[in-house]
Parts: structure tokens; sequence; C-alpha cells
């Protein structure tokens, strides 16, 4: 188990921790728990509220957390160490690995029917699944739409079914638009996740538990929690309106996404967002692949993986919220390229990513900073406490660095 002790001394995440606790005694969050590193070192660990609000359960630092697409990464991790083995190669089409994904279909403009489709221009890449830019949907953000009915009508997102029958399902649908030529989340990440199941010839969890959580001492990540340990399970709670972040309210909601939820062994081993961590076990992901230490992977594939991968000017776009001009996207997730006001201006260059229930990360070069912050409230990778508490943190890395800079 990774070692949260503070081994960097002289930050001041007061204001971070007063800020969050206001969000706890507004009714705005449960709880939430967070680190934060200068380098590989430790400068703040602390957790604020409740892990199970009703119950009033204080969080612990070794609770578990449903991390959502925090999953994204770890999937991002094992292709990348296959790709570092040489088992593929980031520009190599899907269908040389999973032939049903060949000979791709796209919508056309203003189709009526996913019927309404002319052939593909270029095949899915490696690079483009790791990208979202592979024309591929995700039947959960845009609802309304002629994909996002045809994959939920085809019991896309079914836990009972496995990696493989999803690629099945996803060979009969067309894509929204041609490989390479836009940006839109995805079931991408899920059909790496059965691409590393096929070059490896392991099931996916058996693969990262391998290669990734074992030599991590990840001991607490995976897609089912033991039932000794089902009680460190956070409680979940819903908004009072999804529209109104700041609205005061919590609701239960433990149930989501589905009743039992990793309770128990699923067919679904869900590369995309289908697992369980620790504050501990994250800080742990996320300090190998950082510089001046190990690493768990090769110093030039973090280079590559931490670098801007779509063509100028293209930015990464939700269906409910639109394109976010300035974010881009590397093989491992998004990348602050010019900072929104709602950003600190020193995280230009940073990577990033989230869970749809609070669940973040991020990695900063200029100011030589990480993130993991872990809360567990329904649609909240977008919510305003992620937002203030990464500007609290920056400003107090900041601070202590110009501190240092007067004494000296």
């Amino acid at each position: 188990m990774e070692d949260l002790k503070i081994t960097a001394s002289g930050y001041d995440f007061k204001p971070a921790r007063a800020a969050m606790q206001r969000y706890i005694d507004n009714n705005l969050l449960s709880g939430i728990s967070w680190a934060v590193m200068v380098g590989r070192e430790l400068a703040d660990v602390n957790c604020v509220g409740w892990a199970d609000k009703e119950a009033q359960i204080l969080l612990r630092t070794d609770h578990i957390f449903r991390v959502f697409s925090n999953t994204k990464l770890i999937t991002s991790c094992a292709a990348l160490l296959l790709v570092e083995e040489g088992k593929l190669k980031l520009d190599d089409p899907i269908e040389k690995f999973i032939p049903q994904l060949g000979n791709r279909r796209v919508l056309r403009p203003g189709a009526t029917s996913i019927e309404d489709a002319e052939p593909t221009k270029y095949s899915i890449t490696i690079r483009h699944l790791l990208t979202h830019s592979s024309g591929l949907s995700c039947g959960f953000f845009d609802p309304g739409t002629l994909i996002y009915k045809a994959l939920n009508e085809r019991g896309v997102h079914d836990p009972r079914t496995t990696l493989a029958q999803m690629v099945d399902v996803l060979a009969d649908m067309p894509l929204i638009y041609q490989p390479g030529t836009s940006w839109e989340y995805s079931l991408a990440t899920d059909v790496v996740a059965r691409l590393v199941e096929v070059i490896s010839g392991q099931s996916f969890d058996k693969f990262i538990k391998a290669r990734i959580f074992d030599p991590l001492g990840m001991i607490d990540t995976g897609f089912v929690i033991p039932e000794k340990d089902q009680g460190r399970l956070v409680a979940y709670y819903a908004g009072a309106d999804l529209m109104e972040p700041m609205k005061p309210g919590l609701t239960r909601t433990d149930n989501a996404p589905f009743p039992g939820a990793y309770l128990h062994p699923i067919a679904r081993l869900s590369g995309g967002g289908g697992l369980v961590s620790t504050l501990h076990d994250m800080v742990a992901l996320i300090r190998s692949l950082l510089p001046c230490g190990p690493t768990l992977l090769k110093p030039e594939t973090i280079a590559q993986m931490t670098s801007n991968q779509l063509p100028e000017g293209q930015w990464i776009r939700f269906a409910l919220l639109g394109e976010q001009p300035g974010k881009a996207f590397s093989l491992a997730g998004g990348m602050i390229l010019q900072p929104s006001p709602l950003d600190h201006p020193d995280s230009a260059g940073e990577l990033y990513w989230g869970g749809v229930a609070g669940t973040q990360w991020w990695i900063s070069p200029k100011r030589n900073m990480a993130g993991v912050m872990m809360a567990q409230r329904q649609m909240s990778f977008v919510h305003p406490f992620a937002f203030e508490f990464k500007r609290l943190a920056y400003d107090t890395v900041k601070q202590h660095a110009e501190g240092m800079r007067v004494s000296a």
C-alpha cells in the first residue's frame, strides 16, 4: 500500500481545506479526500467530511471509491505497456487485432436512421481509440441522438455482457464521424481493454493486476470489492439539481450505476469506467508517471502519452457541454493548452482526467506538481468544488516557491 506520509514541508493548504469544508457544511458534498504532490513528494493529504453521511462515518484515506473514468488512465497504461513490448503500434488499424471493427461506415450528415451511412475513408487506429477520435460514440451523454438510441436498444452498456460482446454490438453500428477528424467522448477505451485481452491472451482484470496493480502495490483497486472490504466502500450521492450544481441537497444513490455494483463479479470488465480504488492506490499510480523515480512506463513513453495528440485547433467536446476551447487530449487524458477562467493560469500544459462521480487526478509539469481528489457525487466531474480545489492547490504551491526564492 502506498505510504501517504507528508514529506514536503512548508506548504499551507489551510485555504483549500476550509473551502472543501464549506462544500460539506453546505450539503454539496458528503466527503472529499485528496493528496497533492510536489515532484514525487507529498505536500498535503487530507480527508474532509463523511464516507457515509447518514451513518456519520468519517472519511479516511483507505476508503474505497467508484473511480469511473479514472479507469481510463489504467487502460491507456495497459495498452502502452504492450506498445513498449512491440506487440502493437499506435497507428496500427484496429482490424489487425479485432477484424469486425474494420470496413466501417459513418453516418451521413443529417441522417435520419442508422442505415443512412457511407463507407469511412480511413481505418480506426489504436491512436484514434486512445484519443477518443475514432468516430465511436458513447450512448451516455447524448440522449436524443440516433446513435444513443441504437446503442442503448442493443444493450451496449449491459454489465452482464463481456467486452467481446460489446465489440460485436459496436461492429454493427455506424461511426458518427470519419476517424481522426473530431473528438467525442466514447466507448473507445472499452475497445482498448478488449484489445489488451486479444493481444495478451488474458482477461483484462488479470492483465492489469499482474502488470500494473501488483507492481505498484495497488491492493484495493479492482472490478469487485472482496466481501471483507465492502464496508470501506463510500456512499454514493446525487445532487439536488443537475443543472444547478451549487443547489444544496444530497440524495443517497448507492444502487447506481446498477444494483449491487462492485459487490459481486460481473461479465463486463469496463476499461472505460469499471474500477474502484482508494486514495492510496491512485497516488501510487500517478507517482509512477512522474520523473525522478521508478516509473511504470519508459520515460519516452510517458513523454508521448502526456503530449497533445489532436490536430491544431481541435478541442475536446461533450454532447451535454459542447466544445471545450483550449482543452486537448493526450494518449491518457485531457490536456489544458489554454487555461479557461475556471482554471489556474499556471495550469497550461496540465494533464488531467476525472470520473463522473468526482474522483480526479492531474499532473502539472509547469508547477512540478500533481494531485488526486476523491469524491462521490453524481455528475460532478465539472463541479465547482474541483476547479476551486485545484486553483487553491496551485496557489499554495506557487506561493511556497515564491517564498523560497525570496528567502534565498
